[in-house]
C-alpha cells in the first residue's frame, strides 16, 4: 500500500476475493463489504508513502493450500495516525502462488492499538474481566 503500486496489489488477491470491515458505531456493529477494485483504485491514486499500513504478523496457520494470518496494524495517512485494528486474512494457494481470498478488519480510532490492549479491552467489554 505504501508504494501505491496497483499492479503488485492486484496480484495479492484471488479473482473472487472478499474484503470486509467491522464497523462499531457507538456499540452498533455492522459489517461493510468493500470492493477490491475500489480499494486498489484508492491506493493507486495516492502518492508514494501517503497510505502507510504498518502490519505485524502475529499468527500464521497453514493446512495444505489454505492459510490464515492474524495481523494487528496501525494505519497512517499522509504521516498522521488514522486508525488501528487487526486484519484477519484467509489465503489460498493457487497455481500462481498464495493469494488473499478473504480479509476482514477491525478499525479503532481511540489509540488502543496493541494486541494485548485490544484483547483486554474486548474481555472487559464482554464482561469476562472486571
Amino acid at each position: 500500500m505504501k508504494k501505491a503500486d496497483t499492479g503488485l496489489l492486484k496480484n495479492c488477491f484471488s479473482p473472487s476475493a472478499v474484503f470486509q470491515t467491522i464497523q462499531d458505531d457507538k456499540g452498533v456493529i455492522t459489517i461493510i463489504e468493500e470492493k477490491i477494485a475500489e480499494f486498489i483504485d484508492f491506493v493507486g491514486k495516492e502518492t508514494v508513502g501517503a497510505a502507510d499500513e504498518q502490519i505485524v504478523i502475529e499468527t500464521v496457520k497453514i493446512d495444505g493450500p489454505m492459510a490464515m494470518l492474524w495481523a494487528p496494524y496501525k494505519f497512517y495517512y499522509k504521516g498522521k495516525f488514522s486508525h488501528c485494528g487487526v486484519n484477519s486474512f484467509q489465503l489460498i494457494r493457487l497455481n500462481t502462488g498464495w493469494k488473499i481470498q478473504y480479509i476482514i478488519d477491525s478499525r479503532r480510532k481511540d489509540g488502543i492499538c496493541s494486541y494485548l490492549c485490544l484483547t483486554l479491552y474486548f474481555l472487559f467489554t464482554l464482561g469476562l474481566l472486571k
